[in-house]
């Protein structure tokens, strides 16, 4: 019996820095400044002076780009910008249910959980009702389920796609609903008022 094939992990480049940093002139950017163009061995002292690392951040350019900065505070600040582009990159996929026509009363909590947490992940869910045998002389049972589940799910989804048939089956795609941040009531803004113009007692 073969093995399985494992490829292996892609090493994350880091960037070369002070004498990793080979071109012989360098475009090199000082805090906020405007880059400026230097020999490679006076963009090194420089960054010698400064107690500071030459950092190339552009190899592709001609000349290279590079900074002039604290190195560890650069990696970490790296490291935390792409860790927010990962969080702000939410892939939308499409999660399936499926559901029967005389589905059970437990079985379709469950699934309605399910469907609800896809819902919250910021998944769409697609729910496929299957039709057996004589099922399918009853499709009105099928839609029951399916306005069932609409109802329960209108505060977490909107209808993408209505339930529709299609052969011996029903299928409708539910979209998450976009967040929104919960009103206050008109009662605890009014108690908010008042205590923000009471004085504390003597």
């Amino acid at each position: 019996m073969r093995g399985k094939k494992f490829k292996p992990r892609t090493k994350i480049q880091e960037p070369r820095i002070n004498g990793k940093v080979s071109a012989p002139r360098l475009r090199v950017i000082i805090g906020e400044d405007a880059p400026i163009i230097m020999e490679r061995e006076q963009a090194l002292k420089t960054a010698g002076q400064m107690g500071l690392d030459l950092v190339e951040v552009s190899a592709n350019q001609d000349p290279p780009i590079c900074r002039i900065v604290d190195y560890g505070k650069y990696k970490f600040t790296q490291k935390k910008r792409k860790q927010e582009q990962l969080r702000n990159q939410h892939t939308v996929t499409i999660k399936e249910i499926k559901f029967r026509p005389k589905i059970a009363s437990n079985d379709y909590e469950l699934k309605k959980r399910n469907a609800a947490e896809f819902l919250e992940q910021g998944n769409k869910v697609k729910v496929t009702l299957r039709f057996r045998g004589r099922e399918i002389t009853h499709p009105e049972q099928g839609m029951l389920v399916m306005n069932r589940l609409k109802e329960d799910l209108k505060e977490e989804s909107n209808i993408e796609t209505p339930a529709r048939h299609e052969g011996r089956q029903i299928q409708m795609v539910l979209a998450p609903r976009a967040k929104s941040h919960p009103k206050k009531s008109k009662k605890e803004l009014v108690k908010k008022e008042e205590s923000s113009h009471s004085s504390p007692s003597a």
